[in-house]
């Protein structure tokens, strides 16, 4: 999982993206990258660590040019994080740089194909496959003066021969004008989204919230099965490539995107809201009694406070959450891991004492995690714990782009999905679980949506070869 911010104007770009990619540090911490173009020429930079790490001040200042790509990563494969596989990449011939956000399912195949036609793949990040079966497209069409139909047959070769969820942005010159070119894969699993500021530049980023802090409106999420050419103070220009055929990723709602965020279905604090008042109705179905509601803090907040209004009781904060202990490490034993969960998540004592609580938290992947908080709150002597997950079961690993591990590994596909609530309410040690039904789930989504950690209905077909494959990158 990782977020890009881009843009194309008449002032100088690589502020904006400093800010932009900040606003979207929640969907990469492992590595950063910068790069813009001016006068033809390309200029990049990318690193391990935090944005500001990353692209350092005395080195961003050196990056000039209108127009240019940012990116935070998030790795969804195991292996260990190298500058060399952060993004955007660049290819010199044609001069193309690109960036991308999700993850393909077939890059072994890929990679062996451009192989075959010359071109070596040279990290392990599949932003770089996409990047080069463009370029060989474009090279095959003409060498240089490429128009915008040349490069909607390039995506189109992307769409045939890329599988996975993707959406894609990159620089290059078109028609004779430097241009801003987005795409997404043909189902948008992965967001995207873009606006024009009102000195006439175009952004297209990730999520609207790298829009907001650059006072920008959105004006529509990035087309599904279109490709999109922005250049400063010009008109949007699309090409169709096929009939969409939208399934968005409904865990971006349910977890990754900031609550702040608008999606193609309204703003993700209100998903979260209305997913809450569901599980609400399904919980009281089951005729337990609470005192008060406490959500696990970020994600979960819009839903508990949902729940809470929709059962009449008491909404508290129960957990301070640590701002600045970074990223929790896997630890060699369990009484540290209980000890780095505790400097994340302190919890208040009055607030769980002597009554009937309510946990609220947005999914159980592992199982480890609200396992070690349910310890945590039963030392405080509560009445009884309870905890309710504003999303279905999660049995099938995400080949996607989101960070979910083998089926071996998730603890709810040990169970048949009739017995998960109490199994898990077992495992936990807690009074009782209640995961939001899928049926819950179609009611606040539709059935536009990728859902298939919960049912195991991809979408794009993964072979069993790619599965194994994705299973070894993930081991590493």
């Amino acid at each position: 999982m990782c977020g890009f911010v881009s843009i194309i104007g008449e002032t100088p770009a690589t502020p904006s993206l400093m800010l932009g990619l900040q606003a979207l540090q929640h969907r990469g911490q492992d590595a950063a990258g910068l790069a813009t173009v001016n006068d033809g020429r390309f200029h990049l930079t990318k690193d391990l660590g935090l944005v500001t790490q990353a692209i350092p001040p005395e080195i961003a200042e050196t990056l000039e040019g209108r127009a240019g790509i940012g990116h935070v990563r998030y790795p969804t494969a195991g292996r260990i994080a190298t500058s060399e596989d952060a993004q955007p990449f660049l290819t010199r011939r044609p001069g193309i740089l690109l960036a991308h956000n999700g993850n393909v399912t077939n890059v072994p195949e890929l990679v062996e194909q451009l192989r075959a036609e010359g071109s070596f793949v040279l990290s392990t990040c599949d932003a770089e496959p996409i990047l080069l079966l463009m370029s060989n497209a474009l090279s095959r069409i003409r060498p240089t003066n490429h128009t915008a139909e040349d490069v909607a047959a390039a995506v189109g070769e992307v769409y045939a021969r890329v599988r996975g969820g993707y959406s894609v942005v990159a620089l290059l010159e078109i028609d004779g004008e430097l241009t801003l070119v987005a795409f997404r894969d043909p189902h948008g699993i992965r967001p995207g989204v873009y606006g024009q500021r009102s000195d006439g530049a175009w952004i297209a980023a990730s999520e609207s919230v790298a829009l907001d802090v650059l006072g920008t409106d959105k004006a529509a999420d990035l087309p599904v099965g279109s490709v999109m050419f922005l250049r400063a103070g010009q008109p949007p220009r699309f090409i169709e490539i096929t009939p969409p055929k939208p399934r968005h990723c409904v865990f971006e709602r349910i977890y990754f995107a900031r609550p702040d965020s608008r999606m193609e279905d309204g703003r993700v604090n209100r998903a979260r809201w209305r997913l809450g008042r569901q599980l609400a109705r399904e919980w009281q179905a089951k005729g337990h009694e609470i005192d008060v509601v406490v959500a696990v803090p970020d994600t979960s907040r819009p839903a508990a406070q949902a729940i809470a209004e929709e059962l009449g009781v008491r909404h508290r904060e129960g957990f301070i959450k640590n701002r600045y202990s970074g990223r929790t490490f896997i630890m060699p034993d369990q009484q540290t891991r209980n000890a780095a969960l505790r400097l994340k998540l302190n919890p208040i004592r009055e607030i769980f004492e002597g009554q009937r609580v309510l946990l609220i938290d947005d999914s159980i992947v592992r199982g480890n995690t609200m396992r070690r908080i349910a310890t945590m709150v039963r030392d405080l002597s509560p009445a009884s714990i309870h905890v309710g997950i504003f999303s279905p079961a999660v049995r099938h690993p995400c080949f996607y782009g989101i960070d979910m591990p083998t089926r071996e590994e998730l603890i709810a596909a040990q169970w048949a999905p009739d017995v998960v609530d109490k199994a898990t309410a077992e495992y936990l040690g807690v009074d009782s679980v209640t995961f939001l039904s899928q049926e819950g789930l179609s009611a606040v989504f539709g059935d536009q949506i990728c859902d298939a950690c919960f049912t195991g209905d991809y979408v794009i077909p993964v072979s069993e070869a790619e599965k194994a494959s994705i299973r070894a990158e993930r081991r590493g």
